[in-house]
């Protein structure tokens, strides 16, 4: 899912990027992306940042037992969180698989690690199948996915999506998203026990069917994946369901008095609870048709209110 957003989180997925690319001369590879010129945020300046061997990632640590494991140099800007326990910890999202992720979670902790993915789109499982211990949504859509593909993935490494070089291990021709297994099935309301910390399983349908939140209730640490994030989210795809997407919003937004983090997959991992009526009162207005859209690429349509943006399909 190769994406770019004037001004926000980037990118489409337009075939036409796979064709330039196969037709630009070797001096054009050199081009930097527009999307990059924002790197690197200023949001990250506040939050403590953790060394690790592998450049590909920069990880930070946005809350107590909490690392933020960041991928700059790929227009997704997809972030997962390894959340920690005191006898296991659970990996929220394992990134576009483009470098070794696990490496990565060995040198931040030595428990054992829990796979959850706040839904099954490539860049949310590419590293997926390094890992042992899978737990997954029991939808149609997440066994689907868990088989691999590669389209999606080949889309992601065009030369617009890369900000820099590839890791020199990368095999480009090969790129794709694995298959992973999936060791347990997970539902609407569960619970996991990390040692002294639970994670509360929420089920927020919506930007896909098998999309999901994570509450660490006791430390008001809320989880939204691609629920919501601070920059254009994505609800044009076929198996988006906007009556599903706002019920989830509501559900979440419930939760803004307990909560003290909003803590996205994309772009920058820190937002106050306050952006979670505020994403209501946005979605609500751009349905009513209150909001004037901006055109956007492949006759999708840019909406924008009080800082948020949804990227939808063409009414």
């Amino acid at each position: 899912m190769s994406r770019r957003v004037p001004g926000g989180r980037p990118g489409f997925r337009v075939a036409l990027f796979v064709l330039c690319a196969a037709l630009a001369p070797a001096s054009a590879q050199a081009v930097i992306p527009e999307w990059c010129r924002a790197l690197p945020r200023p949001e990250y300046k506040a939050l403590e940042r953790v060394p690790v061997s592998d450049a590909w990632f920069e990880v930070y640590k946005p809350a107590a037992g909490v690392f933020a494991i960041y991928e700059p140099h790929q227009s997704e800007e997809t972030i997962g969180y390894l959340i920690t326990g005191t006898n296991r910890a659970l990996l929220f999202d394992t990134g576009m698989g483009i470098s070794d992720i696990k490496k990565v979670t060995t040198e931040l902790t030595k428990l054992p690690i829990i796979v959850l993915n706040s839904h099954t789109h490539d860049d949310h499982v590419g590293g997926n199948w390094e890992f042992e211990t899978i737990y997954a949504m029991d939808t149609n859509f997440t066994r689907t996915n868990a088989k691999g593909s590669r389209e999606d993935a080949q889309a992601e490494i065009v030369r617009d999506q890369i900000c820099g070089a590839l890791p020199k291990s990368f095999d480009a021709k090969s790129y794709a998203t694995r298959p992973w297994k999936i060791t347990k099935y997970i539902h609407d309301g569960e619970k996991i026990e990390l040692g002294g910390r639970n994670i509360e399983v929420i089920a927020t349908p919506g930007h896909t069917p098998d999309a999901i939140s994570l509450f660490d209730r006791a430390n008001g640490l809320l989880f939204t994946g691609d629920t919501y994030y601070p920059a254009p989210i994505w609800l044009f795809r076929p198996e988006t369901d906007l009556n599903a997407y706002a019920a989830s919003i509501r559900r979440l937004a419930a939760l803004a008095p307990e909560v003290k983090l909003v803590l996205g997959a994309h772009n920058i991992p820190v937002a106050s609870a306050a952006v979670l009526p505020r994403l209501v009162s946005a979605f609500d207005a751009v349905r009513a048709g209150k909001v004037e859209g901006r055109p956007a690429p492949g006759g999708k349509v840019l909406y924008t209110v009080n800082g948020i943006t949804f990227l939808m399909r063409a009414p």
